[in-house]
């Protein structure tokens, strides 16, 4: 879970933890990852850190935005 005492913002941990959940194979690459009001209410953060934490996934690689549709795990051919 989500450390608010931690020296790591939390949209890193937020981050992080899906992350692992990709890693894991807990999120399947092409399948989408919970939606932004799911991730808010599962780990009771803002739309901000949820945003953000995306944003950071985006840049790793592990994730791909498609407009109006989704946030999906990156993994297939032309990602």
């Amino acid at each position: 879970m989500l450390d608010p005492l931690s020296p790591v913002p939390m949209y890193v941990q937020l981050a992080d933890l899906i992350a692992k959940q990709i890693e894991t194979g807990k999120l399947a690459p092409r399948r989408p990852i919970p939606s932004e009001s799911q991730l808010r209410g599962e780990y009771g953060v803002g739309r901000g850190t949820v945003r953000q934490a995306v944003a950071l996934l985006r840049e790793r690689g592990l994730v791909f935005t498609v407009p109006q549709r989704g946030t999906y795990v990156s993994g297939g051919e032309g990602d």
